[in-house]
């Protein structure tokens, strides 16, 4: 079987944009839409990973708060935590 990489981009587009909080549908559709196309295949699989995170720990690591699970120390995840959300881009 072989993976359909613009599938996985559009597959992780909407999975970005579409959380089930506001604030986490702007902040990871924002991160997704910076960078979608410059990740590798091994960084967009993370990326996948990712996104199956709930939201309240996603929030809590971009902001450098308590979380319940530990994230792996990826690209992917290195990239998300400095990644600067512009609100007046957004």
């Amino acid at each position: 079987m072989t993976l359909n990489i613009d599938l996985l981009k559009k597959k992780i587009i909407y999975r970005s944009s579409y959380r089930g909080t506001k604030e986490m549908d702007k902040l990871l559709g924002s991160f997704t839409k910076k960078y979608i196309e410059i990740l590798s295949l091994k960084d967009l699989i993370d990326l996948e990973k990712m996104l199956d995170i709930d939201d309240t720990n996603l929030y809590n690591y971009y902001n450098g708060l308590d979380c319940d699970i530990e994230f792996k120390e990826n690209y992917i995840n290195t990239l998300f935590k400095n990644f600067i959300y512009d609100i007046e881009k957004n």
